[in-house]
């Protein structure tokens, strides 16, 4: 029945095609009615085409940033991350977020709710690195998420009125995020980061030899060796960069404790939410100062 379905929705998009040209507005209800039924039938690459060439169609109609896109690009990255096309679904949390930026202040719930959306994906990006990144960009990631969080969280606190409930889950997801770059940081060998210093330094070095007549001359020559202290500075730089996390952990933290304890708006069941939270995540903290190098 369902391959019946398809069938006559497929003929009536062709139908459209030609009656109204293949950009019409209606295109858009059709072929994400056709990608429906596609999901029902599992065939989820034939879906996420249906669905692509309906979000092509609403941009052309209503520009590249609009509220009616959001929902079609929702579907998309379901139905890209049930065949674990992560690249793809990448490209589109990017997307939600750039056109919800667009759309939508700073301090609404409707662009916080994709912010934390976003947030929540790039972390799930690194915890199981599904675009198989090496240590390099997976640090890359997570110091780009922790600045995004900075970004938002800043703009936030310009705001007259604040969403509690919003700014707690962005100072979580920034602590989480520090939290997974410090890790990455703890678990690196110091040779990976740059140092302060030189890594190589010039010596002369300086030889007595006898020249033609039979004479004894000295004969020095410049010569790069490494730098002994340019390791020592490397550490140095792992050290500081963990450090630069587990404090950035620490102050999220304070924030948190400070907005659930003075937010009259937060019940108590809420508050007692949210104060269990902020003690897990600050075990979590400690154990990443108690491992920190001296």
């Amino acid at each position: 029945e369902l391959a019946v379905e398809l069938a006559k929705r497929r003929e009536a998009i062709v139908d459209l095609q030609s009656r109204h040209g293949i950009y019409d507005q209606s295109l858009i209800e059709a072929y994400d009615y056709v990608a429906r039924l596609y999901l029902e039938l599992k065939d989820y690459e034939s879906a996420a085409g249906a669905l692509g060439e309906a979000l092509q169609i609403s941009r052309i109609n209503s520009g590249l940033y609009s509220e009616q896109q959001l929902p079609l690009v929702k579907a998309l990255i379901d139905a890209r991350s049930r065949i674990e096309q992560w690249q793809e679904v990448d490209d589109l949390a990017h997307l939600t977020h750039h056109i919800s930026q667009r759309l939508y202040a700073l301090s609404d719930r409707q662009y916080l709710s994709a912010a934390q959306d976003y947030g929540e994906w790039k972390l799930r990006v690194i915890r199981e690195n599904l675009l198989q990144q090496n240590s390099r960009g997976l640090m890359n990631t997570s110091e780009d998420l922790s600045s995004f969080y900075n970004f938002v969280i800043s703009g936030l606190e310009r705001e007259a009125d604040v969403d509690a409930r919003g700014m707690m889950a962005l100072l979580q997801g920034k602590s989480q995020a520090d939290i997974v770059m410090a890790r990455n940081i703890a678990s690196t060998p110091y040779n990976y980061f740059q140092g302060t210093e030189s890594q190589y330094i010039t010596q002369s070095r300086c030889q007595n030899r006898r020249n033609a007549s039979g004479q004894v001359v000295r004969q020095c020559v410049n010569v790069q060796v490494e730098n002994p202290r340019y390791r020592q500075s490397q550490q140095e730089a792992k050290r500081m960069a963990l450090y630069r996390h587990t404090s950035a952990i620490n102050r999220s933290l304070e924030r948190m404790r400070a907005l659930y304890r003075s937010n009259s708006r937060l019940s108590a069941s809420e508050k007692q939410e949210l104060d269990a939270v902020v003690k897990q995540l600050q075990t979590e903290a400690d154990t990443l100062r108690r491992v920190r190098p001296s």
